[in-house]
């Protein structure tokens, strides 16, 4: 299972990684893709929207179900990755980097510092399995 090294993450599997000043990239982990199977369709915020951290800012179905996904960090959401919505392969080959899916100026960068590092993530997903 891969997991960035460099990623802070939600237990609701969405993960969040600083790139230029205080904008973090969001997106799926590996874990929930696998876990969700073939997606049919994705909701993703507009550049403007405003998110607040552990609140939804879009939605993912599957054919096994329909999902929220929670922001990692509040914010003003710069950019999406409107690619995802209509190829959610790239989701599978690619999760952490191509399979981004939004990008938030953060207004409290501190909140990063709250999300689960690399070895918390990965000893939660032993409690998942």
């Amino acid at each position: 299972m891969m997991i960035d090294a460099d990623a802070g993450y939600l237990e609701s599997h969405e993960w969040a990684k600083k790139q230029d000043g205080n904008v973090f990239t969001v997106g799926l982990t590996a874990y929930a893709i696998e876990q969700l199977g073939d997606i049919v369709y994705m909701e993703l915020p507009e550049a403007g929207t405003e998110v607040i951290a552990g609140e939804p800012f879009g939605v993912v179905e599957s054919v096994k179900s329909a999902s929220d996904m929670y922001a990692p960090i509040s914010g003003t959401v710069v950019e999406a990755n409107t690619d995802i919505p209509d190829n959610p392969d790239i989701l599978k080959g690619d999760a952490y980097d191509a399979g981004w899916l939004i990008k938030i100026e953060a207004s409290d960068p501190d909140e990063f510092e709250d999300l689960m590092d690399n070895a918390a993530y990965k000893k939660f997903l032993e409690t998942e399995a």
